[in-house]
């Protein structure tokens, strides 16, 4: 008696090309401009804020000009800036905090210009979470930063953090990064990119651990101010509290 045949599934695992290309590893995706779909360096590429659905979007080099340009900021997208300011004098201490009403010690505030609102978000293991901010809190940010009257409405955030004595982002609590501030050693305050700001939200939803978040997530947020207070050049002294600069 003659052995049966092999199956087909057999075969085709013998066979180059066959079903290994589906069970192997995959190649990873390469990242490709949504707009034109040409391939975009990684870590190089620029990002569009698609403000119907509050989306970033990658974008290629030459896309990414198109919306650069003065007076394309009024339509469907919007180019993220790479600008980065410190406000060292600013007026943000502990009680502005508590005012706020944000349960943890990092947060990004934003114009929203559908909503034609400022909106208050921080991480959570769960990912952004939004809180409320009525006027008068958002009245005194704007008071206590100039910052907070330079942001380009849905494309940069005004990033808050509040510091441990030693200077170091406020460990975490079970709300999510950097939960409730304990001894006060300051508040930093950035003007940034908004795409930084999600960054820093997908980084802290993938290292979480446990109920204080774990020494990855701390290391993570450490190295995240570190390079942002590395970036950010301070802003000009002579900036008015509420002045808003031209916007693209």
């Amino acid at each position: 008696m003659t052995a049966p045949a092999p199956g087909a599934a057999a075969v085709a695992l013998r066979r180059p090309g066959g079903l290994r290309r589906f069970t192997g590893p995959r190649p990873p995706r390469p990242d490709v401009c949504e707009l034109c779909g040409t391939a975009v360096a990684g870590d190089g590429h620029r990002h569009l804020v698609e403000t119907e659905r509050r989306a970033l979007v990658c974008a290629c080099r030459s896309c990414a000009l198109l919306f650069d340009r003065p007076g394309a900021a009024t339509g469907r997208y919007r180019a993220v800036p790479d600008r980065y300011l410190s406000d060292p004098g600013h007026r943000l201490d502990a009680t502005a905090w508590d005012l706020l009403g944000i349960p943890v010690g990092v947060a990004f505030l934003f114009h929203n210009a559908a909503l034609d609102r400022p909106v208050a978000l921080y991480p959570s293991p769960a990912g952004a979470t939004e809180s409320a901010l009525d006027p008068g809190q958002w009245q005194a940010v704007r008071a206590a930063t100039p910052l907070a009257g330079l942001l380009r409405p849905d494309v940069e955030a005004l990033l808050l953090h509040r510091s441990t004595t030693h200077g170091s982002p406020v460990p975490a609590g079970p709300a999510g990064p950097a939960g409730p501030a304990g001894p006060d050693g300051g508040t930093g305050c950035h003007l940034v990119p908004i795409d930084i700001c999600y960054e820093l939200v997908g980084r802290m939803r993938l290292l979480w651990q446990g109920f204080d978040g774990g020494a990855e997530a701390r290391s993570a947020l450490r190295e995240f101010f570190a390079e942002v207070a590395r970036r950010a050049r301070p802003m000009d002294p002579g900036t008015p509290a509420g002045a808003a600069e031209g916007r693209r």
